[in-house]
């Protein structure tokens, strides 16, 4: 089970989100979008798009730092495990909280309006839903359980995990003592990474670099325009 879990599912679904994009990119590009719905409501969507997105980005920047960058190198610049924790809850659970919250609001506004309702596939709450369990899985991590029962120490295990991942020479005996609720969360993770092609998620492959320079669009009233 750990071999599968920990050394043929990571492939399996990486190949698929990587496979799955390529494909639907050649033979499906005009479906390559978020499929934007502000034209249907757009109160709650600024608020929960806001959030989500300005909250994901410092989580994404948050798991770069504690599982991609070793122990040792924060050993080397005298950062002590109580401080490296104490920031990682501080600063995780504030910005897990804001990206959460966005989730939830275009969760409950996709499920509650009725328009936005009526224009919304499977797919759609698929993504939606995946990223409701696995937020609030690591919300529920960074704020409860590293406070109530103490600070698991990733860097030790899952954080070399993923780097021997990235060099096709994963160890899975180190994931076999990590918390459940890690455990869990880690599968949805790599579950929602095969998902991506399929849903409005692929657009985070597009990096918007050329955004604040494109060319504004135009729009002209039917009659009597002047």
């Amino acid at each position: 089970m750990l071999i599968f879990l920990y050394a043929i599912f990571p492939y399996t679904a990486l190949t698929i989100m990587i496979v799955g994009s390529i494909l639907r990119f050649i033979y499906q590009p005009l479906r390559w979008t978020s499929k934007s719905s502000e034209l249907l409501e757009k109160k709650w969507l600024r608020y929960g798009s806001l959030l989500f997105h300005w909250g994901i980005l410092f989580v994404f920047g948050g798991h770069v730092m504690g599982l991609l960058i070793p122990i040792e190198v924060y050993q080397f610049f005298h950062i002590s495990t109580e401080t490296y924790h104490f920031m990682a809850n501080l600063f995780g659970g504030i910005t897990g909280l804001m990206a959460f919250s966005g989730v939830v609001i275009l969760l409950l506004r996709r499920t509650f309006d009725p328009l936005v309702r009526r224009h919304s596939t499977i797919s759609d709450y698929v993504a939606l839903i995946a990223l409701f369990v696995i937020m609030g899985l690591g919300l529920f991590e960074t704020v409860f359980y590293n406070n109530i029962i103490g600070s698991y120490e990733y860097r030790l295990t899952i954080n070399p995990w993923i780097r021997e991942i990235l060099v096709f020479h994963p160890n899975v005996t180190l994931m076999a003592h990590v918390p459940i609720l890690l455990q869990i969360h880690i599968f949805c993770a790599f579950l929602l990474f095969a998902a991506t092609p399929f849903t409005r998620l692929v657009h985070i492959y597009s990096a918007p670099v050329r955004f604040p320079w494109r060319a504004p669009m135009q729009y002209r009233a039917r009659n009597r325009y002047r």
